[in-house]
């Protein structure tokens, strides 16, 4: 690490301060730095931020001062966790795009290296409340992206972002949590052995000191650092007023790859993301889609299409004498071939060729199809 002691404690001290997102705070953190911001907060001069209100300035400072910075580093490290700040190697960069929203420092749990998993990761976020389709299909992504190599990340919630975790979780894969609330306080409570499996296997990450709490205004901005984490992120099931859509809308204002997965459009829980997939978002439906966005060049999808029919592997020329065969009864070869617009000595060739595979049967009274092609003229067919 080569940030400093000081301004580690500075941050520490002002992540009690200043809530998530304040870019009144980030707009003077650039300017001062964190010791510089934190002196002029507890050492005031006449005007010492000019242009941010008095109520939010004093409130700024009362927190501060009653800031525990060491015994908070202390309770994250008795957790096997860390406090990181920008100018650490493991600090990921592309937080840095959040401009004066930049998190103060992070607070983590988990044996990883942020900065590395940040670089090859995929946000999945949705629905709380959401259906068995949703949660199955998150489950699957997570379980396709894990292996693929895939980082997953998203916010430990009920309903899809835990479907996402234990997706990657049971395939072996990693997977990130973040958190609106301290990374020692376990939020939803009922996630409590989940977020511990992640802290053992992945990473769980939050803005907020320990013992902190979640509010809603918190969970809101937490999306702002899943958005900006991620190469992109990937709403499986959402409502028209839903915080997933608002990651989505965080990653596009961020230039991420924003992606959703489609459900039954009588589904008031895919709403949402059938409006975002009517803009610019992307429609997917397996991980392999979601690399081809996100990944490297190459990395792309495999071909999407329909079963090959024995019919199909046929020269032109035949599947077009096939096609002027009648459906009922049987049909001489000169009805056929005027059917065909061909010749009937053409067309009597290619019927004897169908017969060989097995399309057509030949009566007294002319040719008809048969009800199905044999295997053994489908396997010729394909030898040829």
């Amino acid at each position: 690490m080569t940030a400093t002691t000081d301004e580690r404690i500075a941050r520490a001290t002002l992540s009690r301060a200043v809530e998530p997102g304040d870019e009144h705070a980030g707009r003077w953190l650039r300017h001062h730095g964190a010791t510089g911001f934190l002196d002029r907060l507890l050492h005031p001069g006449d005007d010492p931020f000019p242009g941010t209100g008095a109520k939010r300035v004093d409130g700024w400072r009362r927190r501060a001062t009653a800031a525990e910075p060491a015994r908070d580093l202390d309770t994250v490290h008795r957790l096997g966790g860390r406090f990181l700040i920008p100018g650490d190697i493991e600090w990921p960069r592309q937080l840095d795009d959040l401009g004066h929203a930049r998190p103060l420092g992070l607070w983590l749990r988990g044996p990883a290296d942020l900065r590395t998993w940040a670089l090859r990761s995929v946000a999945l976020v949705g629905a709380r409340a959401c259906t068995p389709y949703g949660a199955h299909i998150a489950a699957e992504l997570a379980t396709g992206l894990a292996r693929e190599g895939w980082v997953v990340v998203s916010g430990a919630a009920y309903g899809i972002d835990g479907a996402a975790h234990r997706g990657a979780l049971a395939a072996g894969g990693a997977t990130v949590a973040v958190l609106a609330c301290g990374v020692d306080t376990p939020y939803p409570r009922g996630h409590g052995g989940l977020i511990g499996r992640i802290a053992e296997q992945g990473l769980v990450v939050g803005e907020l000191p320990p013992e902190s709490h979640p509010t809603p205004s918190r969970f809101i901005l937490r999306n702002r650092v899943i958005a900006a984490l991620t190469r992109g992120t990937v709403v499986v099931e959402a409502q028209h007023r839903s915080g997933s859509l608002g990651t989505a809308r965080a990653a596009a204002r961020l230039g991420r790859h924003t992606m959703g997965v489609p459900g039954p459009v009588t589904s008031a829980l895919s709403a949402g993301v059938h409006e975002l997939l009517r803009g610019d978002a992307t429609l997917v439906t397996d991980a392999q889609e979601i690399v081809e966005l996100v990944g490297d060049m190459g990395e792309l999808a495999p071909a999407r299409r329909g079963p090959v029919l024995p019919r199909d592997l046929l020269a032109p020329a035949t599947a077009h004498i096939l096609e002027a065969v009648p459906a009922r009864g049987p049909t001489p070869t000169t009805v056929i071939a005027r059917r065909a617009g061909t010749t009937p000595d053409d067309t009597l060739v290619k019927l004897y060729e169908l017969h060989s595979l097995g399309f057509v049967e030949r009566h007294e009274a002319g040719w008809q199809l048969t009800n199905t092609a044999t295997q053994r003229s489908n396997a010729r067919r394909g030898d040829t």
